[in-house]
């Protein structure tokens, strides 16, 4: 494996401003590549679909390509990618759909682990149903989605399951598979949010036992946009239709409107920048997509054990949780200090982190509101050991 992080580094102009951007759990830096397409695919002639003239049979060779782009990282059909906005929005989408077949009295479980992209619209969905909403808890020392508990949460009433496939807070990956396991028992579907996982590790939607998989491109440097992503087609003409065309097939019965072609666009793009990431890739885009992620979870290992160890070295940080199997996101808290004048004094010394009061989500559960919130921070691909050093030595100051 061959990941050259200067290399890298080369590919996103914004990195020219001097700042170190440790902010990708908001989303990472957009690589030259992916710019480029978008603004190619604007300054081109583009219309709806349907029609036999070239703007809209380029219209729909980019939609085609963007639903391959997606089934290649996670190795899918492209007959059961769903395209849209965001995850976020397409989640709603299909909470939508799938609760018209929900009664009073049937349950959904969540997780405290998870974005509220991957709450929220169960819990919409169950409280116009009268469904009741059942939470897995997170182990507050270790901030790991234990699996055992899914055997006594998922009952014979549960008609889904949905869970994180990596935390962007604290990191966390939980066991997906054990997971499904005690949701196939009562044959409840299991939902996905690969958001924060689909930029570091590889993934596989039938090794994840996964029904629907949620991803967003700009998690890994492309456009705002996003993807369901259904392990079998066939499951999407048994949804209701949120189309404008009443005949819509497929993918097309959760569109909703036009597409934004020239994101799309982007969309190919970045996941041609992931396949490329490791030089020794090679194949077609789902092995090079494989093997460059392998890489890039190796690489980042290395960096967020360094990053880890380096500040529990300082007696003044606590590194909140400890997780086995995990994506390089992190938080941590400064004795005295407030988040909020933690990452202001990063910001002066241009770094740029986020704080989080504790509040809401897992932190929440965690009572780090209780100490004045939480810093976050994320490494992305072009990360590297020095801008490490400089967070370190930046939090160091803060005793």
């Amino acid at each position: 494996m061959a990941f050259d992080v200067a290399r890298v580094r080369g590919l996103f102009p914004a990195l020219g401003d001097g700042w170190v951007h440790l902010d990708a759990p908001a989303g990472m830096q957009v690589p030259e590549q992916v710019a480029t397409a978008v603004s190619t695919a604007l300054r081109a002639p583009v219309s709806g679909p349907g029609g036999i003239f070239p703007a809209s049979q380029r219209a729909e060779a980019i939609v085609d390509a963007a639903r391959r782009a997606v089934a290649d990282l996670l190795g899918a059909d492209p007959a059961g990618v769903v395209l849209g906005p965001s995850s976020a929005v397409l989640l709603q989408r299909l909470a939508d759909a799938l609760s018209e077949g929900w009664f009073l009295g049937d349950e959904v479980v969540v997780s405290r682990l998870d974005h509220p992209g991957n709450i929220a619209p169960w819990q919409r969905a169950a409280q116009r149903t009268g469904s009741v909403v059942r939470w897995a808890e997170v182990d507050i020392e270790t901030c790991e989605l234990p699996a055992w508990q899914y055997d006594d949460l998922v009952t014979p009433k549960c008609k889904l399951v949905a869970v994180t496939a990596a935390s962007g807070s604290v990191g966390t990956r939980p066991d997906l598979r054990k997971i499904a396991e005690a949701a196939r028992r009562t044959d409840a579907l299991v939902v996905v949010d690969a958001s924060s996982a689909a930029p570091f590790v590889p993934l596989d939607i039938t090794a994840m036992d996964a029904d629907v998989v949620a991803v967003s491109a700009n998690n890994w440097g492309g456009p705002p946009v996003g993807a369901l992503v259904f392990r079998d087609p066939s499951m999407l003409d048994l949804l209701p239709s949120v189309a404008v065309e009443p005949g819509a097939r497929g993918p097309e019965r959760l569109e909703l409107g036009p597409h934004a072609y020239p994101l799309l666009a982007g969309l190919v793009a970045s996941v041609e920048y992931l396949a490329g990431l490791d030089d020794a890739a090679v194949g077609p885009r789902r092995e090079r997509v494989l093997t460059s992620l392998g890489s890039v979870k190796a690489y980042q290992a290395g960096l967020l054990a360094n990053l880890i160890n380096e500040l529990r070295s300082l007696r003044h940080v606590m590194v909140i949780g400890d997780a086995m199997r995990r994506v390089p996101a992190l938080a941590f808290t400064v004795a005295g200090v407030k988040a909020t004048d933690g990452v202001e004094h990063l910001s002066e010394r241009g770094v740029c982190a986020f704080a989080d009061s504790g509040q809401h989500g897992v932190f929440s559960v965690l009572g780090v509101g209780e100490v004045g919130g939480a810093i976050r921070v994320g490494l992305a691909h072009y990360t590297n050991a020095v801008e490490v050093d400089e967070l370190v030595r930046a939090v160091a100051e803060l005793a």
